[in-house]
């Protein structure tokens, strides 16, 4: 091993989090094996017995806990669960080591596939909006609809503020971050982050901060955090770099499930230009547009994605019908590209 590659991982039985997650009122948090993988998974109880079924896929560095104010604005009109990628939030490192989109792709198929909740009402941010679209690209069966938030699909011009997550994929990075940040706090380590992630970090609550500390100080204390964080890093790189039908934004123009698209104007990781475009590759998309909003709009300012996500259930998803089959809208109204500016009341 050179000096550049990361320590070795011990086994996932022993590197289980011995601190308990932190879980926001009315969330329950399960263990869930599958082939290859354990994965974590955040529900609450539905307020509805016909509730559809969603499932929640977070971003680079965050966990199934990101999705934690979105869900109960949701949880009359959907059974929602959110699930922590392998070597994130409570889940352990996937058995090969794979933190590649497409690694991260085969445990959330693997998941609905386990679950038999399909197809559920997908929904991602940033590297997990990369992951969701794969799975709605490549398994149409498990997809009723696609809601991504600030997705991480290639850009040309990557944002200034994307070129440390990118640095963090060259061999050595991370260990070197380790050793220079030794000495700082989990508040600071979180607060960089607020900073780099929310239009407006003045927005987060003292509520909100300590919960985010707390998850923080719980998942530095694991020996596979940084190792997780610099492999998924490279996996969205590589992911970038792929060409023909292996590319991201090929994946995008196969996507048949209609699509919700939500971007911030204050983003600082993925850039707002590319709204347009995804627009236009989503090929049944419509467009949140909020100007004063970062890089996790769901968690920044969830009320207003809560309401476009309800008007685009309404608009653009087929009704079930009693025998649970599906009953088509009206013509056109699920191919619509609408751009909305709204702010959070």
């Amino acid at each position: 091993m050179s000096s550049t590659d990361p320590p070795p991982v011990p086994p996932a039985g022993d590197v289980l989090p011995r601190v308990a997650p932190v879980r926001a009122d009315g969330e329950r948090i399960r263990s869930v094996a599958l082939r290859g993988v354990t994965l974590s998974v955040r529900s609450r109880r539905p307020g509805r017995e016909d509730a559809e079924p969603a499932l929640f896929v977070h971003g680079l560095g965050g966990s199934s806990q990101n999705w934690s104010a979105l869900m109960p604005l949701l949880d009359d009109l959907l059974d929602c669960e959110a699930v922590d990628l392998p070597g994130f939030g409570d889940s352990p490192p996937p058995d090969d080591g794979d933190y590649s989109i497409t690694g991260h792709t085969r445990a959330v198929v693997r998941y609905l596939e386990a679950s038999g909740r399909g197809p559920v009402h997908l929904f991602g941010n940033s590297m997990g909006g990369a992951v969701a679209t794969k799975v709605a690209a490549l398994r149409p069966d498990l997809v009723r609809s696609l809601t991504l938030v600030s997705p991480a699909l290639p850009e040309l011009r990557v944002q200034r503020g994307a070129v440390p997550t990118g640095l963090l994929a060259v061999p050595g990075v991370a260990v070197l971050f380790t050793r220079l940040t030794r000495e700082w706090t989990a508040e600071q380590r979180v607060r960089g982050v607020l900073g780099l992630t929310y239009g407006d970090p003045g927005k987060v609550t003292g509520e909100g901060l300590a919960a985010a500390v707390a998850e923080m100080e719980r998942r530095q204390r694991l020996p596979y955090f940084w190792d997780a964080m610099a492999r998924s890093a490279r996996g969205i790189v590589d992911a970038y770099t792929l060409a023909g039908r292996h590319r991201l934004w090929r994946h995008a123009e196969r996507v048949a499930a209609p699509t919700l698209l939500v971007y911030g104007g204050r983003d600082r990781l993925v850039s707002f230009r590319m709204a347009r475009r995804a627009a236009r590759a989503f090929r049944r998309s419509r467009l949140l547009a909020l100007p004063e909003a970062g890089h996790v709009a769901m968690m920044e300012c969830p009320d207003t994605v809560a309401r476009a996500v309800r008007e685009f259930l309404e608009d653009a998803v087929p009704a079930r019908t009693a025998g649970g089959g599906t009953r088509e809208r009206g013509p056109g109204d699920a191919d619509d590209v609408l751009a909305a500016t709204e702010t959070e009341s």
